[in-house]
């Protein structure tokens, strides 16, 4: 038998006690086993299993047969139209299918999804459909800023967040971590600047300032990460 020449596989920023910061709109599309689907692997703990956090783009036409994920689906459609057998999901949708929920995702039109897969909390199985566009947003802790809780379980929780321009907030800290995810606009901390498209992870016990000139849009997890 010839030795394979495929090298091994190296997770991808699972180390969370290291903080990443990766600008998506700079990087490449890379196909997945699937026709029609790309990715781009933000965090991955194997080469198609494990815990994994990833952007991925559906082309248009784009039809799976029906899988199920051994601890759960996290999906936020960026843009375009997500679809499975259950119902249709335009951009600003929020799912949740819990740990071996199976279904038969496709795209008709083509779409975009953040995507986090295998990482619900023990005990977590409530499904969500949330259209964030019809949701009730809320006022935040600190002036210029709106909240939309989207979901919690013990200590993890997952809202958008929108800061108004101008807006600083008073230094944050994040006992159990912090990631987030930029949907419009951009804001900037002591560390650096982040646009649209930019993925931020933070490890538990992580802090800064955070504030924006022009306003932003953020999906925002924290709560989640151990090391």
């Amino acid at each position: 038998m010839r030795p394979s020449s495929e090298a091994p596989f190296e997770p991808i920023n699972m180390k969370r006690d290291k903080r990443v910061v990766i600008n998506t709109q700079a990087q490449h599309w890379m196909a997945s086993p699937a026709a029609g689907v790309w990715r781009i692997p933000l965090e991955r703990e194997a080469k198609e299993s494990g815990e994994v956090t990833s952007l991925v783009r559906y082309e248009p036409n784009t039809h799976f047969s029906a899988h199920y994920h051994p601890n759960g689906e996290e999906i936020f459609v960026v843009s375009g139209i997500f679809q499975d057998e259950f119902g249709h999901y335009p951009a600003g949708t929020y799912i949740r299918n819990p740990a071996k929920t199976r279904h038969a995702p496709a795209s008709d039109s083509g779409c975009t999804l953040y995507v986090k897969l295998n990482m619900f909390p023990e005990g977590d199985r409530e499904p969500l459909r949330i259209d964030t566009h019809n949701a009730r947003w809320q006022p935040g802790h600190y002036p210029g800023q709106s909240v939309l809780p989207l979901h919690g379980f013990g200590s993890d929780r997952t809202v958008i967040m929108q800061w108004h321009a101008g807006s600083t907030l008073p230094p944050q800290s994040y006992d159990g971590g912090l990631e987030v995810y930029i949907l419009a606009g951009s804001f900037y901390d002591e560390w650096g600047e982040y646009g649209e498209g930019f993925w931020l992870r933070t490890p538990p016990g992580s802090s800064h300032q955070p504030a924006t000139k022009d306003g932003c849009l953020l999906l925002v997890k924290t709560g989640h990460i151990t090391q």
